[in-house]
């Protein structure tokens, strides 16, 4: 989902383990195709789940936050299974997250090797071309995969993306949610961070995320008990810190593919100051602000959010 830094030591939650809710029907009354499945590497077998048949309509391959998440934070909004009516959706979980464990001994946890990871299913599932929608550290993701694999890219959609630079990231929480800041500090640091203590670093950042607090209760609701999930914050941490020495920037200049950058007005996590730079140095993309979302527009204004997206996925090329 997004650059999900915690306030804890560790500096990283992680991944939302296996949650599914139920699939839609189509048209005739069937049952919306779902399959789930690995593709295997040398390092790890990368678990994936796709939703929708595949047709002639691009597949919308979708890059979820973190790192150290797994898909499974994006499934409570009915969004995706709706976009998955004319064409086929896909998620994956990243290395050492959800379905894609174990990892062999020794490999990295580094963007360079999350990159090959995502070549790596795009060549397992046949796909040419795919439209590339990267939520949060996603976001960075994909555009280090676009810049690697530009030939594969179709479109990419960048939804209240992590930006092309870390280290240019905007936090907004200190500003805006001061109290819960310094609660949050002011806790004593345990010598060993609990699975407990990151659940509810977990549950408090989470809590952040929205523009709408009706619309943070149900989506708790949705996702069920935090600790439901399940944290890899070692996972986090280390992907964190490799990616934080990489800078995209200057390649985003040379991005051919009609891209799309989305943002919730009330981001806290990522200003949307981060949205506006990509628009602009990306040739030809085009922004939309969702004025009543936080750093889930996808959830809290998921009509807006289907029109937008399906009306860009369906435009010619």
């Amino acid at each position: 989902m997004q650059l999900f830094r915690m306030t804890w030591r560790a500096g990283y939650a992680a991944a939302l383990g296996g949650l599914l809710l139920g699939w839609p029907t189509l048209a005739t009354g069937q049952a919306l195709p779902h399959q789930t499945g690995k593709i295997p590497t040398e390092q790890v077998a990368l678990g994936y789940e796709t939703f929708g048949a595949s047709s002639s309509a691009l597949p919308l391959l979708v890059v979820n936050g973190g790192p150290g998440l797994s898909h499974a934070y994006l499934l409570p909004t009915d969004v995706w299974k709706q976009l998955a009516q004319k064409r086929r959706v896909i998620f994956y979980d990243q290395r050492g997250t959800g379905a894609s464990k174990p990892v062999q001994a020794g490999a990295p946890q580094t963007l360079a090797a999350q990159v090959a990871d995502l070549e790596a299913l795009r060549k397992g599932l046949g796909l040419a071309k795919v439209v590339l929608l990267g939520d949060s550290y996603g976001g960075l993701l994909t555009i280090a995969y676009a810049s690697a694999y530009p030939e594969h890219v179709a479109k990419l959609v960048l939804s209240n993306a992590a930006g092309s630079n870390l280290n240019t990231l905007v936090h907004l929480f200190d500003q805006v949610f001061p109290e819960t800041m310094a609660a949050e500090r002011q806790q004593k640091q345990p010598a060993v961070v609990t699975q407990a203590a990151a659940e509810a670093s977990m549950r408090t950042h989470f809590n952040l995320l929205f523009y709408s607090a009706a619309q943070r209760d149900l989506y708790f609701k949705k996702l069920g008990p935090i600790h439901n999930v399940g944290l890899e914050p070692a996972v986090g941490q280390a992907v964190g810190e490799d990616a934080g020495k990489a800078d995209f920037t200057p390649k985003l200049a040379g991005f051919r593919f009609p891209t799309l950058v989305l943002t919730g007005r009330y981001d806290m996590n990522v200003a949307p100051l981060t949205a506006w730079r990509l628009q602009q140095a990306i040739p030809g993309a085009k922004i939309v602000f969702f004025e009543q979302s936080g750093h889930f527009p996808w959830f809290e204004e998921p009509a807006k959010y289907r029109t937008v997206v399906e009306q860009f996925l369906d435009a010619p090329r």
